[in-house]
């Protein structure tokens, strides 16, 4: 297995790509980049967590993510991960008048501080999700407004992706004479002359993109932008993000049909401290998009809980309330953190013992695939995982895909595979014509296979 290392343009499952005659190739830095190690993990705590300078004092890169009502959850966490994984100092402000916030798919994000807090700070970044209403209400921040055209004026980075550009940029008159892109259902509202068709556009310090199935793409740009190629490509392997190579996007064995009935399916989520919020985030808002019911339970004592990457996410109920109903599919994120503390829920084994007895659908992401193994749940099926922890599943059997799904079984590696793992799902519950729809509306290139 290949990992990629620096990814072009289409290798991101995007058709197009283009950056402007006045950028530098996709990835590459404004200013010459120093040499630095990437964070470690974050520890488990109530704090997000904080990059280490290195050995020579080189203060973190400083970024602003804004976040509302409404904004997209896929851009905004991917986003943050991505950036925090490169050695950023991510900064998450509400622009509502309380932290809590829900985002467009009913994921309830928590941000690190009120925006009003940021009004003196200078970031190396300011990066903009979209969604609907969220793009709207960052437009209607005066704050956010002086803070993001300061940052243009001073030609300092800012970035924006999906409806953002368009709804949020551009009355605030952030793009003039730059070569733009946005999400296809907002592109006439752009420019005529500076609008471009491409999933990424880097213009002179503004970098802006299509949509959730763009944004590893965006933030890797971003992240080489203040960090330099080495970094990115280090952290696009961490993702596997990949060159095009011998693993498919699925295979499936003993197929199945995931017959659900005729009422809507019901999908359960547990949740831990140390979840990977990006698997969490992206499979939550792909089977919402399709019209699941999809619930987020968690295992801690309380509904918020910390992400791997420090992530605040909240969750709709706790696991102890989720065992009062039984769920058409249970699905484990992945993180290693996440799955040791997922894995001491009494309540989460019976649950999972129960849905596999039923001959209900099941599965996980990443490092929770040793859950199930612990509980047998794997025995004569057959799965992948991450390439980490493959080793440590022996007995099993393991194929080379990004998702494998065995009967009513569905696995994946994790991490940027999440997108291919939960579409996967989509097409097994609605048909494969929901899935492409639905990766339509992500700017996602659906898998021919």
């Amino acid at each position: 297995m290949s990992l990629l290392l620096l990814p072009q343009p289409s290798t991101f499952r995007s058709p197009v790509t283009a950056v402007s005659a006045a950028a530098l190739p996709l990835f590459s830095a404004v200013t010459p980049p120093r040499r630095r190690t990437l964070a470690p993990k974050p520890p488990l705590s109530i704090s997000p967590p904080t990059t280490v300078p290195s050995s020579n004092a080189i203060p973190p890169k400083k970024v602003l993510v804004p976040i509302g009502l409404g904004t997209e959850e896929m851009e905004a966490v991917i986003l943050i991960h991505v950036l925090r994984r490169a050695g950023a100092d991510v900064t998450v402000a509400s622009v509502e008048p309380q932290l809590q916030v829900e985002a467009a798919k009913g994921i309830k994000l928590v941000a690190d501080t009120d925006i009003s807090t940021c009004s003196d700070e200078i970031f190396d970044l300011v990066a903009l999700p979209g969604g609907m209403p969220g793009s709207a209400r960052l437009r209607d921040c005066d704050v956010l407004r002086k803070i993001t055209c300061k940052q243009a004026e001073e030609n300092r980075l800012y970035g924006a992706i999906c409806a953002a550009p368009a709804v949020t940029l551009l009355p605030w008159g952030l793009l003039k004479k730059k070569k733009i892109t946005c999400h296809p259902a907002f592109y006439d509202k752009l420019p005529t002359f500076w609008a471009v068709k491409s999933n990424l556009q880097v213009s002179r310090g503004l970098t802006t993109s299509r949509g959730p199935g763009t944004t590893y793409q965006f933030a890797l740009s971003l992240a080489e932008q203040l960090f330099g190629e080495s970094i990115a490509k280090e952290v696009a392997e961490l993702l596997l993000m990949r060159m095009d190579d011998d693993n498919a996007a699925k295979k499936e064995f003993n197929k199945v049909e995931w017959s659900v009935g005729h009422h809507t399916p019901s999908v359960l989520v547990p949740i831990a401290h140390g979840s990977e919020e990006i698997e969490v985030v992206t499979l939550v808002d792909i089977l919402r998009r399709a019209k699941a019911n999809v619930i987020v339970a968690s295992v801690e004592k309380s509904l918020e809980v910390l992400a791997s990457q420090g992530t605040k996410i909240v969750a709709d109920i706790l696991i102890g309330d989720a065992q009062e109903s039984a769920y058409d599919l249970v699905i484990l994120p992945g993180g290693t953190a996440g799955a040791q503390r997922l894995s001491k829920s009494r309540i989460l084994k019976k649950l999972l013992k129960e849905q596999s007895s039923a001959g209900r659908i099941y599965g996980a992401l990443c490092s929770s695939l040793a859950i199930l193994h612990k509980q047998g749940l794997l025995k004569d099926k057959r799965s992948t995982a991450h390439p980490s922890f493959k080793d440590k599943l022996k007995d099993e059997t393991i194929s080379c895909a990004k998702v494998v799904i065995d009967g009513n079984l569905i696995t994946s590696e994790g991490l940027a595979t999440v997108t291919d793992f939960a579409l996967a799902i989509v097409s097994k519950l609605f048909g494969n014509g929901r899935a492409r729809s639905v990766a339509e509306g992500l700017v996602f290139e659906y898998p021919k296979k």
